[in-house]
């Protein structure tokens, strides 16, 4: 497949701990080249055109690998979903990372359930930690400068996409002292430098697949200038080492990274999964695949290698 004539090419279907963008399975296909082996995961709901950029930065992996990495360790965040005061301390606990990053806004909860959440995790992470909240684009403006107000009592690092359009984030910024950063916003090479001139946003959330692979992710931190945090499409050790390699090579690496969510999935494909260690840092490095463990989720692969010939078909028009 593909003008390297892949040698291998595997897809997984891996059952979530929690619900993800109403996913109950993680699935994807793996490529291996003469770099190693890639990861081309795009969501169900991803056409052709945008499912280019996953497949480009699969490519990258097996085919080129990636850029020296300036770090040899890289911060990370527990990610907290949007459960009760009691289980969100519990998260904090085990993770093992001083930042955390809890859900709010969750559809069917309210505001008073946002409070507890964040408090419980302050408490848990204690004074010398760092929290930041991941609003998923579910405020308007109003609801949005009201909460951040209500919750600056527990310190906050920033808000992640509190809104879900550039105008609103701008309008949030100004009125808010809490720092603003935008993921949803971007999802395309050109997103980031539009945040910017926007005044959206003081920090933006890149993600390796959907801008098209590190080297690509790299160039768009350069242009838009802001502080970046890596962040998972939540992939198997196989993607997460691309995110990994990229948060290795960014010249600065202000905040702790979205890379902590293998604890998301059932299972990997590798024995030695990319897991904060002790100190709240994921190593720099790139787990080998195991064949027992890639055989244990192993799923069909001829639906994804049609996915991945229209990708690579799109991404040449």
């Amino acid at each position: 497949m593909g003008h390297s004539g892949t040698a291998e090419a595997r897809a997984y279907a891996i059952p979530m701990r929690t619900r993800f963008r109403g996913l109950d399975v993680r699935e994807g296909l793996l490529v291996r080249g003469p770099a190693g082996w890639g990861e081309f995961s795009p969501f169900p709901e991803y056409g052709p055109p945008e499912c280019a950029r996953w497949w480009a930065a699969c490519r990258e992996a097996a085919d080129l690998g990636w850029p020296a990495p300036v770090r040899d360790r890289v911060p990370v965040n527990a990610t907290v979903p949007a459960v009760g005061p009691e289980q969100a301390a519990r998260i904090v606990a085990e993770g093992g990372c001083s930042t955390a990053k809890v859900k709010v806004a969750e559809a069917g909860q309210g505001p008073a359930d946002d409070i507890v959440r964040v408090e419980a995790v302050r408490d848990a992470i204690g004074p010398g930690g760092r929290v930041r909240i991941d609003v998923n684009g579910g405020w308007d403006v109003d609801t949005a400068v009201r909460m951040l107000a209500e919750l600056a009592r527990f310190d906050l690092e920033y808000v992640e996409q509190p809104c879900a359009s550039l105008e609103e984030l701008a309008q949030v910024r100004r009125r808010s002292r809490v720092p603003v950063a935008a993921d949803e916003s971007i999802r395309r090479a050109e997103d980031p430098v539009r945040v910017r001139a926007a005044g959206a946003a003081d920090i933006v959330v890149l993600k390796v697949q959907p801008l098209g692979g590190v080297r690509s992710a790299l160039e768009v931190a350069a242009a838009c200038g802001l502080p970046v945090v890596v962040s998972s499409a939540v992939e198997t050790s196989v993607g997460l080492a691309a995110g990994v390699a990229l948060a290795a090579a960014l010249p600065e690496l202000p905040y702790a990274c979205g890379l902590a969510t293998m604890r998301l999935l059932e299972a990997d494909v590798t024995a030695d999964p990319l897991l904060p260690e002790d100190d709240g840092c994921i190593p720099v490095r790139r787990p080998a695949v195991d064949e027992h463990r890639l055989a244990a989720v192993e799923a069909g692969t001829e639906p994804w290698l049609r996915r991945a010939r229209a990708a690579e078909h799109a991404g040449r028009r």
